[in-house]
């Protein structure tokens, strides 16, 4: 994969390990608006799947309206810093790409959230692009984040690889026309993914 100059990664669940975050978030969200904790568990599986209405299943809403997301950042960016982590070897990988490649992020959390999290975690600097679901008209799996970065860039599709952790990431990344490469370290399991940070190393030739 080594035409595979540009690299757009996806945040949670494959960058970051924020796993007690949105948890603990969401579920001070449901205290806020008068809804019981849920699972840990629970709350981490549903993440990431597609079949769900998240706004239903975490806080009994046809959608996400204001409230919500007021209660969320304010907790978010509160804890983001003590409750979050780097997967083990992200940020060498991340030096390691940074000297050959051009990296962005295509991540569905919003932009108040993501930078603030990615400057604590200390890897911000090694991204020319960050992306959020609220500075596009859809979020994953629409393409128009991927596409977005790829205009950026002004690239062949050839060039670029989507990697994250979910099936919005890889239906994101085909629906814009580029490879998807699926990780499973983050919040999910799937057949046929790679399983390390060293694997996707070796994967991808450094």
């Amino acid at each position: 994969m080594r035409d595979k100059t540009h690299l757009i990664f996806d945040m949670d669940g494959t960058l970051i390990d924020s796993s007690e975050l949105l948890a603990n978030t969401i579920n001070y969200v449901r205290n806020a608006i008068g809804l019981p904790s849920m699972d840990e568990t629970m709350i981490i599986r549903a993440l990431n799947d597609t079949s769900i209405n998240p706004a239903h299943f975490y806080y009994e809403a046809e959608c996400f309206n204001p409230i919500h997301e007021e209660h969320f950042q304010a907790y978010y960016l509160k804890n983001h810093h003590k409750q979050s982590r780097l997967y083990e070897g992200v940020n060498t990988l991340l030096e390691t790409l940074s000297q050959t490649r051009a990296l962005s992020v295509a991540t569905n959390a919003y932009d108040v959230s993501a930078r603030p999290m990615l400057e604590a975690l200390g890897i911000a600097h090694y991204f020319d692009l960050v992306l959020c679901a609220d500075k596009v008209p859809q979020p994953k799996p629409h393409p128009v984040m991927i596409e977005t970065i790829i205009d950026h860039y002004r690239m062949p599709k050839k060039h670029f690889l989507m990697i994250g952790d979910g099936k919005r990431d890889i239906e994101a990344a085909e629906n814009a026309g580029i490879t998807g490469l699926l990780v499973e370290w983050g919040f999910s399991t799937h057949e046929d993914a790679i399983d390390s940070v060293e694997a996707l190393a070796a994967r991808l030739g450094v």
